[in-house]
């Protein structure tokens, strides 16, 4: 599914990726504070819902101008639609700046709390790869917390491999913890040169 599939989606289960009642479609501004609620939750309660981790919050409007920009630079966000609630979101950013890194993105998939262990994430990923490596991208990167297997298997479902490990590098609910560097190729790969984005 295209980038451009995904935008042409108005929420109909026909025209979009759709399981049990979810459809993955691009994120509107309407979508922002759904988005933020998620994430949010998950940096405030991480794996241990009892603790609680005192953060300043982003700011919707800047959260707005960074989907703008992400989609504006054809790059995909999107959400995972439940008769009109957001249960999830994902997007990809470049992975690095400087211009021989231009056929790299990095991605994030978050998923509301009450929705987890449910497949919405098996929707949101496909749709994400799907999205990327039709827009030209070659490789996909993204970083696991180590002591998210959920997060891992899922990664490993759709042709994700480890090829880093990168300890005590965070520090939350007062201890360090681990994560895990994670890779697959779009397209073509490296198998051939890449066509300008």
């Amino acid at each position: 599914m295209t980038l451009q599939d995904l935008e042409n989606n108005g929420g109909s289960e026909n025209n979009g990726v759709s399981a049990r009642g979810v459809v993955v479609r691009a994120s509107r501004d309407s979508d922002v504070g759904a988005m933020l609620a998620i994430y949010l939750h998950h940096i405030r309660h991480g794996v241990d819902p009892s603790q609680h981790h005192d953060i300043e919050p982003p700011d919707v409007d800047d959260i707005k101008r960074r989907r703008k920009n992400m989609q504006k630079n054809k790059l995909p966000h999107i959400v995972a639609d439940l008769a009109g609630l957001v249960v999830g979101y994902a997007y990809a950013v470049p992975f690095r700046k400087r211009p021989a890194y231009r056929h790299v993105v990095k991605h994030s998939v978050y998923v509301h709390h009450e929705h987890l262990h449910s497949g919405i994430g098996r929707l949101l990923l496909p749709a994400l790869i799907d999205a990327c490596a039709a827009s030209g991208y070659r490789q996909m990167i993204g970083y696991i917390d180590a002591g998210n297997r959920p997060s891992i298997q899922l990664h490993e479902s759709f042709g994700f491999r480890q090829v880093g490990y990168l300890p005590s590098i965070g520090f939350r609910f007062g201890q360090w913890t681990d994560s895990l560097m994670m890779q697959r190729s779009l397209g073509l790969g490296d198998t051939a040169p890449p066509d300008a984005l």
